[in-house]
């Protein structure tokens, strides 16, 4: 279970009300500030689930393969790159993300359904 608080929530909270969290509907103004959520989070001792883990891990990946290319620049920067401007590249990053979670979901049930045979 997600404990209240966690990455998930504050970018749902972010994606309905950005002014409110990053001043405005920017990707790199939420890169930025992603990166900073995750070094306080790791500051004050509070371990990443493992949802968060997949995210911090495979979510880089995940938009190369999305977008057919294989670089070392950000995922942000990547999807910035397709989009023609920040708040594109916002609602974008949200798409992906979704795209993202649905893989996920669909991954471990099948791992799930190899464990059981």
């Amino acid at each position: 279970m997600e404990s209240k608080g966690g990455l998930f929530e504050i970018l749902a909270k972010i994606k309905t009300q950005p002014a409110m969290y990053i001043g405005q509907p920017s990707l790199s103004d939420l890169f930025v500030f992603l990166a900073g959520y995750k070094i306080a989070r790791r500051e004050l001792g509070i371990k990443p689930t493992e949802r968060e883990l997949e995210f911090y891990e495979n979510f880089h990946e995940f938009v190369q393969n999305c977008y057919q290319i294989h670089s070392s620049n950000s995922w942000a920067k990547i999807i910035i790159f397709y989009c023609p401007g920040e708040r594109q590249g916002f609602d974008r990053f949200f798409e992906l993300l979704e795209e993202f979670e649905t893989r996920s979901k669909i991954s471990q049930q099948s791992q799930n359904d190899l464990i059981k045979v």
